[in-house]
């Protein structure tokens, strides 16, 4: 009868790539129901909803519309949760988005759930 290997023995070489399998699944939380549920309803709570469609333009663009401005540039994020912040004018015509009373972590998790859409 052969001794098992016991599993710690493997763990610190296996211990990188973990730690990649666990930031991957983290990095992609928007994706999740419930996180993408919890953010909606924190864009809704904020009233971002009031201005912006997700999908279709009301007063302010369609949140896709953003993401598609946005996706894949190296500041979009960060302009994108400045925009939240302190308001924009002119980025998207004439009517300028007023400065939001959200903290920096709740503009960051809006940012990051309108990248996800």
């Amino acid at each position: 009868m052969k001794h098992p290997v016991h599993l710690t023995a493997h763990l610190p070489a296996r211990l990188p790539a973990l730690l990649a399998a666990a930031a991957c699944v983290l990095s992609f939380g928007a994706a999740v129901p419930g996180v993408a549920h919890a953010s909606q309803q924190l864009a809704s709570s904020k009233a971002c909803l009031s201005c912006h469609g997700v999908d279709k333009k009301l007063i302010g663009p369609a949140f896709k519309d953003v993401k598609a401005k946005y996706a894949g540039k190296k500041d979009g994020q960060p302009h994108m949760v400045q925009s939240i912040l302190k308001g924009s004018n002119g980025q998207w015509g004439a009517m300028p988005m007023p400065a939001n009373a959200v903290s920096e972590a709740e503009a960051n998790t809006l940012a990051k759930w309108i990248l996800s859409l």
